[in-house]
């Protein structure tokens, strides 16, 4: 996905984009002043409400319906909802005291809401922690009209103790990392792709410490404590196995092999991912073929800087084999977050024949095929998937190739060539078709 660059182009880039550099433009020097600021207060960017960064995905003001707010941990959750409803009633359920009472007691939440019958919304966070809770919630909803807002990181446990699930009372909403409009023209590439996209993580000077502690955490907190694998040394070295794989064909067999464990435990291991929110699959784009096509899906983590922490990449350079893997998954990361918060009606797949020709993205109904390539000069060696594509399926309505090139050009069959920002400026203007 990646053509390669002498040292010297390396440095332009990052000069031209603002790079991890000492040298300061005011911008660099805001965002800096604004970290340092940060770290001698001793408390974290995202957790601050007055400091957050405006979010894409919009809340209604006045709830009329129920709904779950999921996404992967740290993203910034609680800190939306309490931005977006400050007068709430508001369940904190990291709260030791607060989640020991409610799950030796889940009719509590009942009878305390009867007491409190001037606030109709209610906020409870971490739901997954007291999935039990449900019920409650469920009867409160079709018997007083409460309106709730459930906030999670991990829909797992939910499920696997056949919680309610409120049978369609409550929609499905998902926060994920940051998003390039919603850091707007300071957005740092080489930042994101280096530190990753939450919030805590990005405004970092150095993201490595913290990344590493994520990822701790989440072993711990996540699969040790809720027992979701029985062999916990197993799974984390699964996990360093998926991220060298991310953005590749899944080949369950290959990964089994190399952590030693069966084909149905990677299998199991994935799925454990998916529904605790730290990745998910590609599907292939197999509708109506031509020619044959590979089936398997992809694989993408939720955020690249826990790949870079899992996959021990160290720094990533414009012009190097991994910057360009990294280059692909923000390109699906904005896909995935402008398709969950703007157009919940389109999906995203992959394109891949048996020869090995492939294109990133497909989105929609062939609405958009997108290739990602980290490249500053594109060649026709770069185009020669959405060609292909055009061949099998000439109803596809526009083909992009979004890159490091300094100007916008479409080439002499339709395809159109797009500086990274520019993808950026169309995609949330929504321009990209």
């Amino acid at each position: 996905m990646i053509a390669g660059h002498e040292t010297r182009e390396e440095d332009s880039y990052e000069q031209r984009q603002g790079g991890l550099r000492q040298t300061l433009t005011p911008e660099r020097a805001r965002r800096a002043a604004l970290v340092e600021t940060y770290e001698t207060a001793a408390f974290e960017y995202h957790d601050n409400i007055r400091c957050m960064f405006p979010r894409a995905l919009t809340l209604p003001d006045r709830p009329r319906e129920s709904f779950f707010l999921w996404g992967p941990r740290q993203t910034g959750k609680s800190t939306l909802l309490r931005a977006a409803y400050p007068g709430a009633i508001w369940i904190d359920l990291l709260k030791t005291d607060e989640l020991i009472r409610y799950l030796q007691r889940p009719a509590l939440l009942r009878e305390e809401l009867e007491a409190d019958v001037t606030r109709r919304l209610v906020v409870i966070d971490e739901i997954q922690k007291a999935p039990g809770l449900l019920d409650e919630v469920h009867w409160l909803i079709e018997n007083r009209g409460r309106m709730f807002a459930l906030c999670g990181s991990s829909a797992r446990k939910v499920r696997r103790t056949h919680a309610n699930l409120l049978g369609g009372r409550a929609v499905r909403r998902e926060l994920l990392g940051l998003v390039s409009s919603e850091i707007g023209r300071g957005f740092d590439l080489v930042r994101a792709l280096n530190h990753g996209f939450l919030p805590r993580h990005y405004l970092a000077t150095d993201a490595g410490d913290r990344l590493r502690a994520y990822v701790n955490d989440y072993l711990r907190e996540e699969i040790a404590h809720e027992g979701l694998a029985r062999n916990l040394p197993a799974f984390s070295g699964f996990l360093s196995a998926a991220a060298l794989s991310e953005g590749g064909i899944v080949n369950f067999a290959n990964i089994a092999r190399e952590c030693g464990v069966s084909g149905p435990t990677v299998r199991e291991y994935f799925q454990i991912l998916v529904e605790t929110l730290l990745g998910r699959f590609l599907p292939a784009w197999t509708r109506r073929p031509k020619r044959r096509t590979i089936q398997a899906p992809k694989f993408y983590f939720s955020d690249v800087g826990v790949v870079n922490a899992l996959a021990r990449r160290g720094r990533l350079a414009p012009g190097s084999e991994l910057f360009g893997r990294a280059f692909e998954s923000w390109i699906r990361h904005e896909l995935q977050a402008h398709c969950s918060y703007r157009r919940p009606d389109r999906e995203l797949a992959h394109w891949r024949l048996a020869s090995g020709i492939e294109v990133d993205f497909i989105v929609g109904d062939m609405d958009v095929a997108i290739e990602a390539k980290a490249s500053e000069r594109i060649t026709s060696d770069h185009l020669k998937g959405l060609r292909a594509l055009h061949e099998d399926h000439p109803n596809v309505r526009r083909r992009i190739v979004v890159c490091l090139e300094a100007r916008a050009r479409r080439t002499a069959d339709g395809i159109d060539i797009l500086p990274w920002r520019r993808f950026t400026e169309e995609l949330w203007s929504d321009a990209m078709g």
